[in-house]
């Protein structure tokens, strides 16, 4: 059975930080494109970094410089370095891997940013 499992949300204040993990469970990790995706109410959920085992890591336009995505093959973990947050970062943010063709996603975890 395949598991996502986002953790590290929380309330941070502006200009705070917070790093967001999600350990991987039932897929090949190694080989696994690995993303973080936000999503805001009432907006549809958009991508914010990839990690491919290649190493590249595109980036949103409105994350670049102050998010950082890393990951750990050997413990099935991708991470979201998360600083300067603002409080429009506020949204649920999803752990997102994908294998071949085939994709997963996480249950997702809430980041709010107070101003």
């Amino acid at each position: 059975q395949v598991q996502l499992v986002e953790s590290g949300g929380g309330l941070v204040q502006s200009g705070g930080s917070l790093r967001l993990s999600c350990v991987a469970s039932g897929i090949r990790f190694g080989i696994a494109v690995v993303a973080w995706y936000l999503q805001a109410p009432g907006k549809q959920r958009e991508m914010v970094a990839t990690s491919t085992s290649g190493g590249t890591t595109p980036y949103a336009d409105s994350v670049k410089g102050r998010f950082i995505i890393s990951r750990d093959n050997a413990k099935n973990t991708v991470y979201l370095q998360m600083n300067s947050l603002k409080p429009e970062d506020t949204a649920v943010y999803f752990c997102n891997a994908k294998v071949i063709s085939l994709v997963y996603w996480g249950q997702g975890t809430q980041v709010t940013v107070s101003s």
